[in-house]
C-alpha cells in the first residue's frame, strides 16, 4: 500500500504534467510542426521582462556559418515575459504555473530534440551571460571534440563581488572532480553548449526540479559523454535579484543535489 508520502509525490508529478501538456497544447497552436534550425539558444526564465529583452538583443543570427534560432521557455510569472520575448522574435514556449527552472529546462531540452535541433546553447535570461560569447561555446561541438561544453567564469573572468558564490564555484567543482574523476574549474554555469544526440540520451535521466546544472554535468560525465571547459565572462546581473534563494540555502541544496545525483548514477 502506497504512503501517504508516496501519495502525495505521485500528485505532484501528476499536476507537473498536467501543467506542463497545458503549456505545450498552446505551444502547438502557435507554432504548428515547428522545425528549428541547426542552433538553438535556449533560455528559460521566470519574472526577467526587465532582463530578457536585452538579453535576445544581441543573440547572433548565425554562428560558425549555423542559423540561431531564439527559444524561451517561460517558467510561470505574470511580469509579461512571455510578451518581451515574443517581440523580441523568439520562439516562446509559456508554462502556464512556476516549476522551476529544472522543469523549464527539461521541457526546453525535449522541444529542441523532437523539433530537429542540432545543438543547444543554454544561457541565463537576466545579462550574466553573453551571447556574443556563443561561438567559443559552440566550435568544439562543430569541431567534434567535445559532446558538452562547459562554460567557465574561473578560467576567463568573474566580475560579480559575492565572495561567498565566488567559494562555492571552488568547492563544487572540487567536489565533483573528486566525485567524477573529472578536472573541471565551473560546475554551476548556466552557460552550456549541449550536442542533441546528448541530449536525447540524458533527458530521460534527469529529476531535478531546480538546481540540475550539477545533474545534467554529473550524468553526462558518467555515460561516457566527452565534456569540456571553454573561458567566458560572467557578468553581474542586469537587475533584480537571483531566483536560487540565498546562499546557504543555495549551497545546501546544490550540495545535495551533487551527491544525490552521483549515488544514483554510479
Amino acid at each position: 500500500m502506497a504512503s501517504v508520502s508516496d501519495r502525495q509525490q505521485a500528485r505532484l508529478e501528476a499536476l507537473q504534467r498536467l501543467v506542463i501538456d497545458l503549456g505545450r497544447r498552446d505551444f502547438d497552436k502557435e507554432y504548428p510542426n515547428l522545425k528549428l534550425t541547426p542552433v538553438v539558444a535556449l533560455i528559460c526564465a521566470f519574472d526577467e521582462a526587465d532582463n530578457i529583452g536585452a538579453v535576445l538583443s544581441v543573440v547572433p543570427a548565425e554562428v560558425m556559418g549555423l542559423a540561431v534560432t531564439p527559444v524561451v521557455v517561460v517558467d510561470g510569472g505574470d511580469d509579461g515575459t512571455d510578451t518581451v520575448a515574443r517581440d523580441a522574435g523568439a520562439v516562446t514556449f509559456v508554462l502556464p504555473v512556476n516549476l522551476g527552472h529544472g522543469v523549464a529546462l527539461r521541457v526546453g531540452y525535449d522541444l529542441c530534440v523532437s523539433a530537429g535541433a542540432q545543438y543547444v546553447i543554454t544561457f541565463d535570461a537576466d545579462g550574466q551571460n553573453n551571447p556574443g560569447e556563443m561561438e567559443t561555446m559552440l566550435a568544439p561541438l562543430v569541431d567534434d571534440v567535445a559532446d558538452f561544453v562547459v562554460a567557465s567564469r574561473r578560467l576567463g573572468e568573474d566580475q560579480t563581488e559575492d565572495w561567498y558564490r565566488k567559494a562555492g564555484v571552488v568547492v563544487f567543482a572540487g567536489m565533483i572532480n573528486l566525485l567524477t574523476g573529472s578536472h573541471l574549474t565551473d560546475s554551476s554555469n548556466g552557460y552550456r553548449a549541449l550536442r542533441s544526440t546528448m541530449l536525447s540520451d540524458v533527458i530521460g535521466r534527469l529529476e531535478q526540479d531546480q538546481y540540475q546544472t550539477a545533474e545534467l554535468l554529473i550524468i553526462a560525465i558518467k555515460r561516457g559523454w566527452r565534456v569540456i571547459e571553454r573561458p567566458t565572462v560572467w557578468h553581474k546581473r542586469a537587475s533584480g535579484e537571483s531566483k536560487k534563494g540565498g546562499n546557504l540555502l543555495y549551497g545546501f541544496r546544490y550540495a545535495a543535489v551533487v551527491i544525490g545525483t552521483w549515488r544514483r548514477e554510479r
